[in-house]
């Protein structure tokens, strides 16, 4: 079954702070991950990461710094902040409270219960 991408364009944010909140990373360790984790399902390009990035840099969410990596190269490394955490926390009760809106409705107004 093929996913509508447009479901993901919400959730960027979200899920790039979740991947950090676990560990710092760098670029493309980012889009590698959140691939790995959605079964390939979440794939973003080099060009739609590096700008959200730069966002959540500018707005305190995220700072980056580098570090050496193999072959002597400088890599950039980002990590999440407190205001980073608190966003993300409010995000994951947003997204909670969206799907089981959604699942009230489509289970016919019945409160849907997860375990």
């Amino acid at each position: 079954m093929t996913m509508n991408k447009n479901l993901l364009s919400g959730s960027t944010t979200m899920l790039i702070l979740k991947l950090l909140d676990d560990k710092d990373m760098y670029g493309y360790q980012m889009i590698d991950e959140l691939s790995r984790r959605s079964d390939d399902t979440f794939s973003l390009k080099a060009g739609t990461l590096y700008p959200l990035l730069h966002n959540l840099e500018e707005q305190e969410m995220i700072e980056s710094y580098e570090e050496y990596a193999e072959g002597n190269r400088i890599r950039k490394y980002y990590k999440i902040t407190k205001k980073g955490k608190k966003l993300l926390l409010e995000q994951r009760n947003e997204w909670n409270l969206y799907a089981e809106k959604i699942n009230k409705v489509l289970e016919g107004g019945v409160e849907f219960v997860t375990i």
